[in-house]
């Protein structure tokens, strides 16, 4: 997948099977992502990525054969519905699983977190995995899927790591092979820093992409700074990530972005 100014628009994945809050069928879960992806791309969104975020809480690196089961289910739904590119992320850290999905569903993307620096998430203590990561995707045939990964990840402590900047940060995703670098604010909702934005476009040549509080009233001030957005609460009714994606939100949103495209 080329980045340049993209928009990836979310399709937040209905709870899974055996995860506390699952109240549908595979089948229904199917249909409400389909839904969620076709309307994103007729809104005229660039990519689109799925997300099993109603999973909550989530599993630390380790997820059931169930989970992968089930968005392989939907991935594979999805790629037969949109023409659009596709990424993949599965919580919580479940990179190899994403990547796994991503390759048999043929999906041109994933979303990873621990990549470098290992990190206290909610979910607990996670470590680096870019070495085991990269020579899987190399053992299955996979080095077309590119891999674009959380710095200062949201969601997590730093403590351990408060020495390191996050630009040098993203200097080592940089140095370990990641395709891209995502930064975020400290939540699902939160704007980003501009000020880390800026010192991690400067620091490395990768793609720099806005992975979290991205709104029609805001994303001109991060213009001109990141190659990609990922939007998902926006892009729903009442801002809610819970809710199902609206088309006017998308539209309306996009039409702000072809006068910023126009505009340069």
């Amino acid at each position: 997948m080329e980045i340049n100014k993209s928009i990836i628009g979310m399709v937040h994945v209905g709870a899974l099977p055996g995860t506390p809050r699952n109240c549908l069928s595979i089948a229904e879960i199917v249909e409400q992502a389909t839904s969620d992806a076709q309307k994103l791309e007729q809104g005229g969104v660039d990519a689109i990525m799925m997300e099993n975020m109603h999973d909550r809480p989530y599993l630390n690196r380790q997820v059931g054969p169930e989970i992968i089961a089930a968005m392989t289910a939907v991935a594979t739904k999805l790629r037969q519905a949109v023409s659009c590119p596709l990424g993949i992320q599965i919580l919580a850290g479940a990179n190899k699983q994403a990547l796994a999905v991503a390759h048999a569903a043929g999906f041109n993307f994933i979303r990873e977190e621990g990549f470098v620096f290992g990190h206290l998430a909610d979910e607990g203590m996670m470590n680096s995995d870019a070495g085991k990561l990269l020579r899987y995707r190399k053992l299955i045939g996979a080095e077309h899927i590119k891999i674009y990964t959380d710095i200062k990840k949201k969601h997590s402590s730093h403590a351990i790591s408060s020495d390191v900047s996050i630009d040098d940060m993203a200097k080592a995703a940089e140095f370990f092979l990641a395709d891209g670098v995502i930064v975020t604010g400290n939540a699902t909702g939160e704007e980003a820093s501009i000020k880390d934005v800026q010192a991690v476009v400067e620091a490395v040549r990768l793609p720099v992409i806005i992975g979290s509080g991205i709104t029609v009233k805001n994303i001109a001030d991060y213009w001109p700074y990141a190659d990609a957005y990922i939007v998902g609460s926006s892009f729903k009714y009442d801002g809610d990530w819970q809710n199902e994606v609206e088309l006017q939100s998308v539209q309306a949103f996009m039409v702000r972005v072809q006068d910023l495209r126009n505009s340069n």
